[in-house]
């Protein structure tokens, strides 16, 4: 009866455990994706301005221009299934955005354009160590909900595996001028 008893205890204690281990491991991969959230909302932000000063050089190039903004609103309004998704195609536009200015030698040497595309690179690096935060989140996450004997207290709770983030990097190589 004894041992019946400190089995029991034993069971009660490690289901309270692993409850509360996946609460902290859900509100970890929140936070990460908070974190991600952060940083493509600055970039969102950031992309008008940098069109706007393009725009202003290149008036032939209003397609691209308007491609972007609009890979833009539809990678600010997507969920987050969908997010890495909508964001490849944005990141691929923004591709074209810095390599237009590439063609434009008075668009490099603009000193709002620098200071913008430096922006950009700093909220890149910034985004990539948040992507990096939210996939150990994730990794952890899944390992618990996958793992023997915390699988069994994720089937109570109905907890399923989540996504990574998963984006193509954008390049932010610095500008490099040829004097003439």
């Amino acid at each position: 009866m004894f041992l019946l008893a400190f089995i029991l205890i034993y069971v009660l204690i490690y289901l309270i455990y692993a409850y509360n281990r996946f609460i902290r491991l859900e509100n970890l991969v929140t936070e990460g994706w908070s974190g991600i959230d952060v940083q493509l909302k600055r970039r969102y932000d950031l992309i008008p301005n940098l069109v706007s000063i393009v725009k202003s050089y290149t008036s032939h190039e209003n397609q691209t221009l308007r491609q972007i903004v609009e890979a833009r609103s539809q990678a600010q309004t997507s969920r987050i299934q969908n997010k890495a998704l909508k964001e490849n195609v944005f990141v691929d536009n923004l591709k074209t955005l810095l390599a237009i200015a590439e063609d434009y030698p008075q668009l490099k040497a603009d000193s709002q354009f620098l200071a913008l595309h430096h922006t950009l690179v700093d909220i890149e690096d910034t985004l990539q160590k948040a992507r990096r935060y939210y996939n150990a989140t994730v990794r952890d996450y899944n390992s618990a909900v996958k793992m023997f004997p915390s699988n069994i207290v994720a089937k109570m709770m109905t907890l399923k595996t989540k996504d990574y983030f998963e984006i193509t990097p954008l390049e932010t190589n610095n500008i490099k001028f040829e004097l003439p």
